[in-house]
């Protein structure tokens, strides 16, 4: 297959750690879409190395060399996984765009299934998983992030936002507009259609290494979704701040009583600690809220960049995409 001009389909894949197995990846990808109707089997494929510590990088040059359809962008500095697709983003040049994870526990069996479902109609597919494999911190943390998102960002009921996903080349470009350094591509797809699709499939093993999504880089996932497309928390630290001071006016009338009626004040009241340390913990709460959303905006109007190109394969020149 020779590389194709105009590709009817642009896959992003964020690599970490992966160098085991992007060989089998490339080949199972391409054995799907030799399946494909022949107006469909035109495709590229972008890995994007976010500053991988294997061989990652040098796997995806000599697959670029061995397959001209293989196209290859190495971050000088980890960005994160959302932050690594938005550079795909920006050199994808299909009419559908496709992200998956490097480690084969998304099948590329399932690309078909996603494809047909776009094709009624969706905006944006996403696969469901009908189980995961991954460790059980995971798992909660996914059900947490699901019930939050669907508060924060008004997510549909039921819709599962995953890594394995589909989008018109429209939705892309629309997603491409923002320029804020703290990416949360599921944020930016509900914030520009709510026509979203999903098909159910299966969860796999990974094909070889260890997952590089930690515990820290998960917490600072959920603080992108919950600060960048919602002010929810900024009012929950104030409704958190009305009702201590509605517990304090209550409290004081109390003592105001007790004053009159019984005249004596108990000497050393241990509960005036606790709530001294509970209002002091709110107040703490909303200032590290505050900074947060503070710090945010002073990072976006430094231009801190998205991403920043320090080689590619397959394309032009290497470019990064600033604030």
């Amino acid at each position: 297959m020779s590389q194709p001009a105009n590709p009817y389909l642009s896959f992003v894949i964020p690599v970490y750690g992966s160098e085991k197995v992007l060989p089998e990846l490339v080949a199972r990808v391409d054995d799907v879409m030799e399946t494909l109707p022949l107006a469909r089997r035109n495709y590229e494929i972008i890995f994007v190395c976010d500053c991988s510590p294997d061989h990652s990088w040098q796997v995806i040059e000599q697959l670029s060399a061995k397959h001209p359809w293989v196209r290859g962008i190495l971050l000088r500095m980890n960005a994160g996984q959302h932050n690594a697709l938005m550079a795909g983003f920006a050199q994808a040049r299909g009419q559908v765009v496709m992200t998956m994870d490097d480690d084969l526990q998304h099948s590329p069996s399932d690309i078909p299934a996603l494809l047909e479902e776009l094709g009624r109609g969706r905006d944006v597919v996403y696969a469901r998983f009908k189980n995961r494999q991954h460790a059980a911190w995971k798992i909660w943390g996914s059900r947490l992030n699901d019930k939050v998102a669907g508060y924060l960002m008004k997510k549909p009921k039921g819709l599962y936002l995953s890594p394995f996903r589909a989008m018109k080349a429209a939705i892309v470009r629309d997603i491409l507009r923002y320029n804020g350094p703290y990416v949360y591509v599921d944020g930016l797809v509900l914030s520009v259609t709510r026509n979203i699709g999903t098909v159910d499939v299966e969860h796999h093993d990974r094909f070889a290494g260890d997952s590089g999504y930690s515990l820290k880089k998960s917490i600072s996932l959920w603080l992108k979704m919950a600060t960048n497309f919602s002010i929810v928390p900024l009012r929950l630290t104030s409704f958190a701040g009305l009702a201590m001071a509605g517990v304090g006016f209550v409290l004081a009338v109390l003592l105001i009583i007790q004053k009159f009626t019984i005249d004596a004040m108990p000497i050393g009241w241990s509960s005036l600690i606790v709530t001294f340390l509970i209002i002091g913990g709110v107040q703490l709460v909303a200032l590290g809220m505050l900074g947060e959303y503070l710090g945010r905006v002073l990072l976006t109007l430094n231009s801190r960049p998205q991403y920043v190109v320090g080689e590619t394969v397959g394309l032009a020149a290497p470019e990064s995409k600033d604030d």
